[in-house]
């Protein structure tokens, strides 16, 4: 029987790869702040730290004063007018050891964040397509010559 090309399947496999797709440039679709807060205050909850004890090594980390009640404002919903400070997200990571946030921030923008290993087998990998890609054109260039490999 032969597949009609215009009937999708009920049950669609899932995607093989999870390809990072870029946020929406509609009106208002990248106004972030709230889900910033959201984010950040879920970082600090699921921390084995207390807030005095991130506060304080952010502190240390940047050289700034940043304070308990810097990070509760932050992250309240009442507080809209506080927004969290970019400049303070790498300590904010490093004190956390965490790279969540830089990582959905990627995820929005349509990027995929590598650390580490998963970046040095990301190169791997860009290495091995660009030999096979010269294998190709050596392949293509020798029969333009006529020679044997």
């Amino acid at each position: 029987m032969k597949r009609d090309p215009l009937t999708t399947d009920m049950f669609p496999a899932p995607p093989m790869f999870d390809i990072p797709q870029q946020a929406s440039r509609n009106y208002g679709e990248l106004a972030l702040g709230v889900q910033v807060a959201h984010r950040v205050a879920e970082m600090l909850k699921h921390s084995t730290l207390s807030r005095n004890e991130i506060a304080a090594r952010m502190s240390e980390l940047t050289g700034d004063d940043i304070s308990k009640n810097s990070l509760d404002s932050w992250t309240a919903q009442s507080r809209v007018e506080w927004r969290f400070p970019l400049e303070y997200l790498p300590a904010l990571e490093v004190a956390l050891e965490s790279h969540a946030l830089t990582q959905w921030i990627g995820a929005v923008r349509g990027c995929k964040v590598m650390v580490g290993r998963e970046a040095l087998d990301a190169e791997m990998g860009k290495i091995k397509k660009q030999q096979m890609e010269l294998a190709r054109r050596e392949k293509a260039l020798m029969k333009v010559l006529g020679e044997k490999k």
